[in-house]
């Protein structure tokens, strides 16, 4: 059997981000392909074919084409164990996305060969730089007319500010694109060869082709040539260090929809990506392979199967060796107890877990017990991982019960989406109407669904329009009387004090008026740590 310490270091668990559309759960899908966790990938847009991508299982993702909540799945390749987190690339959904980062060891960011960086694209590497995550790059869509790649790479380095080491290089784009030049491994790999035993095609000493072959009539091919020398000469030099440490991309391209250069990019990703690396808590740096088990709580489901109503916390093990009905201690409270219902994902698809080792993701039913960010520990000494962030939300509604009889399920399907942390839930200090937040409206049409759907009960929505949240460090400063329409005073789902403010001149003006009283943004605290 094989040392925890040899377990830990086949294990890759990695985010996949990217703007919507770019084909982040497309490249999912074909890298679950290759580890053999499904034999028929079904594209995210395949409304008419009635196939869905594996990792959008929620009725509203499939409505839409959207991924609106994180997926976990697993597989098997080549001795390695992968753990793959899909997350939404919608940015109303940036909430979710950057807390399932704080669980990954890497990240691999999908860029559209046309469109270049996009919005939500640059959001999600800068949390990823934050934390200093290595970061993988897949340029996709090659198989469509696109940007030139010397283009693609000037942005990565203008727009995000890092730089870049491509592992391979276009030959054409759009029609007329014929495979990629593959630095790394020495080969050329054609996109549309006749037989699978001739897709790669061997370079000699001097970096060309070795074989006759038409390609080398192309003058694409020559163009290739060119580009890779000026890259030897001018470009980055390959170095894992700085790969590791988040300061370089490698950079890859292909097609995932035609699943062209995804193989190429699996294999050299599993080779540099690290292993379960070493995290934070306030007992100091915690070795993955030690002894002791410990993890995370990162993400809670409602109704993953809304046949049985279930609960399932996302947990990261970030050291030791899990076995199911062994005992742990929830930090938070202090109490024990036994961990004997796990499972592992493939999207919806579940199977029970009786073991797992630090650097998986495994999924733990809750019966309400589990808050977002609780750390859960094996054994003695106890103690807490790094607190996960928590946004300022944006859009701000009133909610309420449509139909007064149906309370107790409102109050439930509340309770419950709240704790999910897409939405936050405010209450107004003396007639305790609830208020919900969100960074994005798309939340709320998701909530109202889900309501609906998973728990029976439709919903009232007031909007109160976009306002400015800021919690309260010194409450005994804070005086009722300052609650109006502008600076509405609130308590958040934890009993601590909230103003929303009308604008940020609000917030302004307050402060002028109110210099004793100190505000925060849960976001710049982050930040500041």
């Amino acid at each position: 059997m094989a040392s925890l310490k040899e377990e830990v270091l086949s294990r890759r668990t990695f985010a996949i981000i990217s703007h919507p559309d770019a084909g982040k759960t497309t490249m999912t899908e074909k890298l679950l392909l290759f580890g053999g966790a499904i034999r028929d990938a079904g594209t995210v847009k395949g409304k008419k074919t009635g196939k869905f991508a594996t990792s959008d299982w929620m009725e509203i993702e499939k409505q839409r084409g959207i991924s609106v909540t994180s997926s976990v799945m697993q597989f098997h390749y080549d001795g390695y164990h992968v753990n793959i987190l899909d997350t939404p690339g919608h940015e109303d959904f940036s909430e979710d996305t950057y807390r399932t980062l704080m669980a990954v060891d890497s990240a691999v960011m999908i860029v559209d060969a046309a469109k270049g960086i996009e919005a939500q694209t640059k959001k999600l590497f800068q949390v990823c730089k934050m934390r200093g995550i290595p970061i993988f790059t897949f340029i996709n869509k090659l198989d469509r007319q696109a940007k030139p790649p010397l283009e693609l790479l000037a942005e990565l380095e203008e727009v995000l500010g890092i730089e870049s080491y491509p592992m391979n290089w276009p030959i054409g784009m759009g029609k007329e694109f014929f495979g990629i030049y593959d630095r790394f491994n020495k080969r050329v790999e054609q996109f549309r060869a006749d037989k699978e035993e001739d897709r790669f095609l061997p370079l000699n000493e001097k970096g060309e082709l070795a074989v006759d072959h038409e390609i080398k009539k192309s003058s694409l091919y020559d163009q290739t040539l060119e580009e890779t020398m000026l890259l030897e000469e001018a470009g980055n030099e390959f170095s894992e260090e700085r790969i590791a440490a988040g300061e370089l991309t490698p950079v890859f391209f292909g097609s995932a929809l035609t699943n062209f250069g995804v193989q190429t990019f699996l294999e050299t990703y599993l080779q540099f990506a690290p292993s379960p690396q070493a995290r934070q808590s306030d007992q100091g740096e915690v070795d993955p392979a030690s002894e002791q088990f410990s993890g995370f709580i990162f993400k809670i489901q409602a109704n993953m199967n809304p046949a049985h109503r279930d609960r399932i916390a996302f947990f990261r093990i970030c050291s030791g060796r899990f076995e199911r009905g062994m005992s742990v201690t929830l930090t938070r409270t202090g109490k024990s107890s036994k961990l004997s219902q796990s499972t592992q994902f493939l999207a919806d698809d579940r199977s029970t877990v009786n073991e797992a080792i630090s650097g998986d993701i495994i999924g733990l039913y809750d019966t309400g017990n589990y808050q977002i960010g609780d750390t859960l520990v094996g054994g003695k000494p106890s103690f807490q991982y790094e607190k996960l962030p928590q946004f300022a939300p944006e859009l701000f509604v009133k909610v309420s019960a449509k139909n007064v009889m149906k309370q107790k399920s409102f109050h439930k399907g509340i309770e419950q989406l709240v704790q999910e942390g897409a939405i936050q839930l405010y209450k107004t200090l003396h007639t305790e109407n609830y208020i919900l937040g969100a960074v994005g409206q798309l939340q709320f049409e998701v909530f109202v669904h889900r309501m609906k759907g998973e728990y029976n009960s439709e919903v009232v929505m007031e909007p109160m329009g976009s306002k400015v949240a800021r919690w309260i460090e010194n409450e005994e400063a804070v005086k009722e009387s300052l609650s109006n329409s502008r600076s509405l005073l609130v308590k958040d789902r934890h009993g601590k004090l909230v103003f929303l403010f009308e604008n940020e001149f609000a917030l302004r003006w307050f402060q002028d008026k109110n210099e004793q009283i100190k505000l925060y943004h849960p976001m710049e605290q982050e930040e500041a740590r």
